[in-house]
C-alpha cells in the first residue's frame, strides 16, 4: 500500500517540499528516509535510535527532522530514521495525521469517520 505524500523541512522553508510515494507499514513505528531524501531537504541528524528490523536483529540509525508531512488535508510533524531506499510510512506519523489503511483496495486515506480534521485519542488530566 502506498501514499502520496509531500515533505518538507520547516527549519528551512525556502526549500521546495518533495512529493514522494510511500509504502505504508503499518509493522513499523517510524517514518523512514533513504539518504538522499535527507540530503535533498537538508535535515539535520538530531541523534541515533536504536531500532529491532524484522528479521530480530538491532540496529542503530540516525534519526533527523523535523519534518512536515502532508496528505490530501492532514498535515504531521514528524522525525525520522535514515534508513533504506524508500520511504516508509510507519504507525506513528499514520496516527498522527488520522490515517487509516484500507486492506482491501490497498489504499490509505483519511479517516472517513472524521474526513474534515485529523482526530486522536488523548486522556484529560483532572
Amino acid at each position: 500500500m502506498t501514499a502520496k505524500l509531500q515533505l518538507s523541512n520547516p527549519r528551512e522553508p525556502w526549500l521546495a517540499p518533495i512529493e514522494v510515494a510511500a509504502l505504508a507499514d503499518t509493522g513499523s513505528v517510524f517514518l523512514c528516509i533513504p539518504e538522499h531524501v535527507r540530503l535533498q531537504l537538508n535535515l539535520e541528524v538530531l541523534e541515533r535510535r536504536e531500532v529491532k528490523l524484522a528479521d530480530g536483529s538491532r540496529a542503530t540509525y540516525p534519526y533527523v527532522g523535523p519534518i512536515v508531512l502532508r496528505f490530501k488535508n492532514r498535515t504531521g510533524f514528524v522525525g525520522a530514521l535514515v534508513l533504506g531506499d524508500e520511504i516508509l510510512l510507519g504507525a506513528i506519523p499514520m496516527e498522527e495525521m488520522d490515517l487509516v489503511v484500507n486492506p482491501r483496495d490497498r489504499t490509505v486515506d483519511v479517516n472517513p469517520e472524521s474526513p474534515n480534521i485529523a482526530t486522536g485519542i488523548v486522556k484529560h488530566a483532572a
